[in-house]
């Protein structure tokens, strides 16, 4: 990484060096265009090295000289390639690039027609309502189920091929209208509303947190399921819980400062060991990284914590994360490099796990900067789009998650704020839940429909 006393030096290496590329370009024959792009992509490199070590002055500079488009993360992908470089040479091995990482790293780019489809480009193909307001939903792990809660403490559970058959009667066999019902369940078992949802990675076992103080497991596996088979009961109201990935704990936060750790088995509860390190207000939002070596915490109390995945001991806290904002949401990247986040200031952030640092803010969600209820920043399934809703015109803010590039903004179509989205984790679909009492599935249609 350049240091800061370098800086005088690099800016007027650029500045005067910068000032050929248009002659050399002039220069290419059709024979030298791989080398172009080579060169092209280089310049990008740079640009992308000198945002991350914070020469934006000069970045911007060079962006406009070479007419980057579009434009450039940060990223430190320069320095690894010049550091890998210099590894191979003293080693004679080869290929920088095996096992490039899926989804989201900024040290990669992604060529703009591998993008999966913007959001903007999905549409309405199935609504079911509640009896009030509904607050959460999850897709399962296979993308094949959804569930919604409510505020009237019902849970439904639909097929998403059905959902899809319903909306396209053309494509369904005649007689299967009954039988290709999208709700396939039902379930009855909180007095409370129900706060969040979550199916577990390995099992047909549906995890439902509530506002009476309690966390519910049921088997969806049974056609006749209406109770929970297994509870965790709390003192305090329920808010946020996960699955650790291999479905034997669940962490869950609360109204309460401190996270629970559950043994689903035993239904054992454990906490970090040392007071010291816990959120000062309430729990809302908690996620596990895939390799479920470290989860994240977001709190009331403006902070976002990381904690060691099999300790349970916090290793690093990006305190004011959201400038003192509630937290409402936190995600990480498939590969573990970043953390997706989003606050009551209606901005979100992804922030560099390695350097504990924000490297992009996606701005222009919300007119007043201040939200009044919750929501969630998620992204796509191929991490290509950062999606949140914005509470001020009930409209879908989507950006590219490596360049914050706005993209087209889409009407929900709720007359109520949304107060939960979750993006399908294997198709271009995603569901939004809404205090109109209704959630509505979202897809973006094949061309055979």
């Amino acid at each position: 990484m350049f240091t800061s006393a370098c800086a005088d030096c690099w800016e007027t290496f650029f500045v005067r060096k910068i000032h050929i590329f248009p002659t050399m370009k002039d220069q290419e024959t059709p024979q030298d265009k791989n080398l172009l792009k080579c060169r092209e992509q280089l310049y990008r490199m740079m640009i992308s090295q000198l945002f991350y070590d914070g020469y934006h002055s000069v970045a911007v500079e060079l962006t406009n000289l070479v007419r980057a488009d579009p434009p450039c993360p940060p990223s430190d992908r320069l320095m690894n390639i010049f550091k890998q470089a210099n590894q191979i040479e003293q080693s004679k091995e080869s290929n920088l690039f095996d096992d490039l990482p899926c989804g989201l790293d900024l040290e990669f780019e992604t060529e703009g027609s591998t993008l999966a489809p913007e959001p903007a480009a999905y549409e309405t193909a199935y609504v079911t309502s509640h009896k009030q307001a509904c607050r959460a939903g999850c897709f399962s792990g296979d993308g094949q189920l959804v569930a919604t809660g409510s505020m009237d403490a019902s849970i439904k559970i639909l097929d998403v091929d059905r959902m899809l058959a319903k909306s396209a009667p053309e494509d369904m066999e005649p007689g299967r209208e009954q039988h290709a019902h999208p709700v396939i369940r039902t379930l009855y078992d909180h007095t409370d509303e129900v706060s969040y949802l979550e199916f577990h990675p390995k099992d047909q076992i549906l995890a439902s947190g509530s506002r009476d103080h309690t966390v519910k497991l049921f088997d969806i596996s049974k056609a006749s399921v209406k109770k929970a088979h297994k509870v965790l009961s709390d003192c305090v109201p329920v808010r946020c819980i996960a699955f650790h990935p291999t479905g034997d704990y669940m962490a869950v936060g609360t109204e309460h400062n401190v996270l629970r750790m559950y043994d689903v088995h035993t239904a054992q509860c454990f906490v970090s060991a040392i007071p010291a390190q816990q959120h000062n207000s309430a729990i809302t939002c908690v996620r596990y990284a895939v390799n479920a070596k470290v989860y994240a915490t977001g709190s009331m109390d403006g902070s976002i914590k990381l904690w060691d995945g099999v300790s349970g001991r916090c290793i690093n806290t990006f305190a004011q994360a959201h400038d003192g904002a509630e937290i409402c949401s936190v995600v990480f990247t498939k590969n573990g490099k970043y953390l997706l986040s989003s606050g009551m200031d209606s901005l979100v952030k992804l922030w560099e796990l390695s350097t504990s640092r924000c490297l992009i803010a996606y701005t222009g969600a919300g007119t007043t900067g201040k939200q009044e209820h919750q929501t969630q920043a998620i992204f796509n399934h191929t991490e290509d789009y950062v999606l949140f809703p914005d509470e001020a015109t009930t409209s879908l803010c989507a950006w590219n998650s490596r360049n914050a590039s706005r993209c087209h903004l889409m009407s929900l179509g709720h007359n109520g704020a949304v107060r939960h989205i979750v993006h399908s984790p294997t198709h271009s679909a995603f569901l939004t839940c809404s205090d109109d009492y209704r959630a509505r599935f979202w897809v973006k249609r094949t061309t055979a429909h």
